[in-house]
């Protein structure tokens, strides 16, 4: 098994190269034109970026998470839901980078294989940076009306909130001492 995971990228290169030859297609220059168009692409985005970087360090600076989760910790506190992972339900679907410096600090603060460290795990891995996605990429795309799929989006994301709270509990809250 280890001798085809060494194999298995040259041969999917070399694949890739007979193919070409077969077809007669210029490899080269269709990956010149690629890396262009990627290179345009990522030009075309950095607007975007840039308004989103805003808009979360706006979010973070304004003291709106620590608002926010104070609410929040008053309808959870019944649910076993700990302040620590408030912060990670509220910046998970803006910033995937944020979320982790959270999760990192989580984590080093509880211990890996604590609850709380568990469920924001589990919480980090089953949803998406929505409005990063939404941004970037229909902003790439030159989709300007996206309602329907920023609240899809957030529906989903809120489903996967609930749902790793579920599974955290379900498969983790028996450890607890």
């Amino acid at each position: 098994m280890e001798q085809i995971s060494l194999y298995i990228l040259p041969i999917i290169i070399l694949v890739i190269f007979l193919v070409a030859i077969i077809k007669k297609v210029a490899v080269y220059e269709e990956f010149v034109e690629g890396a262009k168009d990627g290179f345009n692409v990522s030009v075309s985005i950095i607007p975007y970026l840039v308004a989103l970087i805003v808009a979360i360090s706006m979010f973070r600076a304004s003291g709106a998470i620590d608002l926010i989760s104070g609410f929040i910790l008053g309808i959870t506190e019944k649910s076993l839901v700990s302040a620590d992972i408030i912060p990670i339900m509220l910046t998970r679907s803006l910033s995937g980078a944020a979320t982790l410096g959270i999760f990192s600090d989580l984590a080093a603060q509880n211990g890996a294989d604590s609850f709380v460290t568990q469920m924001a795990a589990i919480m980090v891995g089953s949803s998406e940076t929505t409005f990063y996605v939404l941004s970037v990429y229909f902003g790439a795309i030159g989709i300007k009306k996206f309602r329907y799929a920023l609240l899809t989006g957030v529906l989903a994301d809120i489903i996967g909130i609930v749902l790793a709270i579920w599974v955290a509990r379900l498969f983790f809250l028996a450890n607890i001492g």
